[in-house]
């Protein structure tokens, strides 16, 4: 491998572990997938810092928790004045390049990359800011119910038998398409071996976030495939944390049958088919790579910012800490072969992924960041480490997640937390907190968390992040203006340029 190799990062949109044939599911094929696995490294408890699109991509990038950057929610703005890896990259002589989604929020809709292949799939500005946002945050998450109760759609509409539709092309589909066919070309312009710079390109896709329309020929896939299905027990309202009952009445998942299994049956077989997709999208950039020589001195990653409930615990979307929501893909592929076929069983954060950039490209001089970088950190520091995560939108409260070793813990502050031990409990059923024989545990995970965060100054500043960008919000819409990549081109083409899901929400 060369001092500077290329870097090839992959993301999907809100993929599920669990449910992929690279990590071990029975019946979800990802061949591709599959074969990174067998020559690379895959993490097998890497976790989103923020469970949602726009805040889990600027943390991404950055290297920082949440609360340090102002990624709140959705409708955050992510400064301009905060680095990425793109701009480390880029300094260092990388020709850095996006293709797809990034889901930037703000007038700076490059980051540090030299250029965007693609638009943006959605037209993010402060437009995304909710009343009912702002209505929790002044409560401290009390009377979320009768809060959302008059949000214009709800989340859960797309997960029901209804929401799932079959063979239909639509924006997303396209979208996807653009940002494949682009980034392939991106990589046949490129000449292996030559004086080029190396590149690090960002090939990043919707799916298999909803709306669930598979195309027929994915769908057709899992004809007859067993479908597990998700249980329910009797007592699951008192098992939910007032976190979960929060993001419930805001997705609506009282008001649709969810649990009705020919519904939840068409959810997952059109979600398992959407998986495929995806994987067919990194096959044919693995392919490109082979074809073009540039194999040879490219390290792939893929991974996911987020993953998905699928009706689990009757939820929806994400914004959870629960392993569905929070866990997510992450695989590397090194051209050396270095830990080819091995698994890293420790957690990880996707925050890792800026320092481990630059370690690839011989980037010693950094700015602070909360990353740890997966190429230098030894067993002992993985195994001790503790990974935050946050979650912000539509919950109220001050919401902070911490897994170290076996044990997760949610904060959420103001109320009752949750303890769960992921190696007796992987389906985290049994709230362990409070218990007497895991109060050591417990103390320990909720101290890490305060000594890290000042949850009554992140409360403070999310609100008066909201107030703020709600006047300007009002502002630019009295304008006529909007941040989507790029403005101009947006307006040419109006709404034909922006996908809308069916909940009509995010």
């Amino acid at each position: 491998m060369a001092d500077q190799p290329n870097i090839l990062l992959i993301l999907s949109d809100q993929m599920v572990a669990a449910l992929t044939g690279a990590y071990g599911h029975p019946v979800v094929r990802t061949p591709n997938l599959d074969r990174m696995v067998e020559s690379g490294v895959r993490y097998d408890a890497a976790y989103t810092p923020f469970p949602l699109c726009a805040p889990g991509r600027a943390c991404l990038m950055t290297g920082r928790h949440a609360s340090e950057i102002g990624a709140w929610d959705n409708g955050a703005l992510l400064a301009a004045d905060q680095p990425t890896f793109a701009h480390y990259l880029a300094r260092a002589g990388y020709d850095t390049v996006l293709s797809g989604k990034m889901h930037f929020i703000g007038p700076d809709q490059l980051h540090g990359f030299r250029m965007r292949l693609t638009t943006d799939i959605y037209s993010s500005d402060f437009d995304w800011v909710k009343p009912e946002w702002i209505h929790l945050k002044e409560t401290g998450g009390e009377d979320c119910e009768q809060v959302m109760a008059d949000r214009p759609s709800y989340n859960a509409a797309g997960y029901t038998g209804n929401g799932v539709r079959i063979g239909v092309w639509h924006n997303a589909l396209s979208y996807d398409e653009e940002t494949h066919f682009r980034a392939v070309e991106y990589l046949r312009s490129r000449k292996p071996g030559g004086a080029e710079e190396p590149f690090l390109l960002c090939a990043s896709y919707h799916h298999p976030h909803e709306p669930f329309w598979p195309p027929e020929s994915y769908w057709d896939r899992y004809e007859g495939s067993e479908i597990e299905l998700p249980g329910f027990p009797s007592d699951l309202h008192e098992r939910h944390s007032m976190m979960d009952r929060n993001l419930n009445a805001y997705h609506g998942t009282g008001r649709y049958d969810l649990r009705d299994e020919e519904g939840l049956y068409r959810l997952r077989r059109a979600y398992y088919a959407l998986v495929s997709y995806m994987d067919d999208k990194v096959g044919g950039l693995l392919d490109t790579l082979d074809e073009t020589g540039l194999a040879e001195n490219t390290v792939v990653v893929f991974a996911s910012d987020h993953g998905d409930m699928l009706c689990e615990r009757g939820m929806v979307q994400k914004r959870c800490f629960y392993e569905w929501s929070c866990r997510v893909p992450l695989i590397v592929r090194f051209p050396d072969g270095w830990r080819a076929g091995t698994t890293c069983p420790h957690p990880v954060s996707l925050i890792d992924l800026l320092p481990t950039f630059c370690d690839l490209a011989g980037v010693e001089d950094r700015l602070p960041h909360d990353g740890e970088s997966l190429v230098s950190s030894s067993s002992a520091d993985e195994a001790d480490r503790v990974v935050f995560a946050q979650a912000h939108e539509a919950v109220g409260m001050p919401c902070i997640m911490a897994r170290q070793g076996r044990y997760k813990y949610h904060y959420i502050h103001g109320y009752a937390p949750r303890l769960f031990d992921l190696d007796d409990d992987p389906g985290e059923w049994h709230d362990l907190s409070g218990d007497d024989t895991h109060r050591q545990v417990e103390s320990r995970l909720r101290d890490r968390i305060l000594d890290r965060f000042d949850p009554d100054a992140i409360a403070s500043a999310n609100l008066s992040s909201l107030y703020r960008r709600r006047l300007i919000r009002d502002t630019m819409a009295r304008h006529g203006r909007t941040w989507s990549h790029d403005p101009e081109f947006d307006h040419r083409r109006g709404a034909m340029n922006q996908y809308v899901p069916p909940s009509g929400q995010q």
